[in-house]
């Protein structure tokens, strides 16, 4: 099943091409729905790069969710358009469910110096599928409120601010 958002991003697309490779972002978007934690040796890096990185993952901070592995690729297609891809995989818990996980999130420019951002989840859990894709939209939808409100915030220069203090 597939979940997409396409929204204006109030911020230069260069911006939020950072902002996308930023753990810290990744864990604002989030939370507090859905908290992660690094259980690499180094913990998050400062930008997701092309490897695999394992995160612990809990509803609300309380209940677990189980381990996953993110794993990130980059991709230029033409027209100036970037895209950063996630095809993981859940490890335990209720993520182990997931049989088939792809997430695109592409990035282009928008008239009026904003950003273009367009998001998609396509995922299997088998028949645990109907069931599961709910509760993505629901997740999906709190992600685009947040990258919303937060977009104006990614001046990338020194005043860089977060409401998580991350």
């Amino acid at each position: 099943m597939r979940v997409l958002l396409k929204l204006v991003l109030d911020c230069a697309p260069d911006d939020a091409w950072r902002a996308i490779r930023d753990p810290r972002v990744f864990q604002e978007a989030s939370y507090p729905l859905t908290q992660f934690t690094s259980l690499d040796a180094g913990g998050f890096p400062e930008l997701w790069q092309v490897d695999e990185y394992t995160v612990r993952a809990s509803a609300f901070g309380k209940f677990p969710l189980g381990e996953q592995v993110i794993a990130v690729s980059f991709d230029h297609a033409p027209d100036a358009v970037r895209i950063m891809r996630d095809r993981g995989r859940g490890l335990s818990g209720p993520l182990a469910l997931v049989s088939r996980w792809e997430h695109s999130m592409a990035i282009s420019a928008a008239p009026g110096g904003k950003t273009l951002y367009r998001d998609q989840l396509s995922f299997s859990a088998g028949l645990f599928t109907p069931l599961l894709w709910p509760l993505y939209w629901a997740f999906w939808q709190w992600r685009a409120a947040a990258l919303t409100r937060i977009a104006p915030t990614w001046g990338w220069g020194t005043t860089r601010r977060s409401n998580l203090n991350l």
